[in-house]
């Protein structure tokens, strides 16, 4: 039986038997880690700049700086060269 003021009181659990015969034992089901959200590859346009990319991926210019995070190689101030792939991160 678990206690209900622990931070785990809430959780599922579900019993074992780990020999016969013996007493069951109550064990917290496993968390759930959900996944990372997925980001996107996009390919470079003639003209297109963080800011530019970041308004039509995330809504707001000045969110470029997730998509200067997401590709290391990269700086807010650099000219992205056309055909180059690029990863946009996934909208939070």
């Amino acid at each position: 039986m678990s206690d209900p003021s622990s931070r785990h009181g809430t959780l599922a659990t579900y019993e074992v038997v780990l020999a016969p015969n013996a007493q069951p034992v109550e064990l917290y089901q496993p968390r759930e880690i959900p996944l990372p959200p997925q980001s996107v590859v996009h390919t470079v346009g003639a003209g297109e700049r963080l800011d530019l990319l970041a308004n039509r991926y995330f809504g707001d210019p000045f969110q470029y700086w997730r998509i200067a995070d997401a590709n290391p190689a990269l700086t807010p101030e650099d000219i992205l060269d056309p055909g180059a792939q690029i990863s946009i991160p996934a909208k939070k």
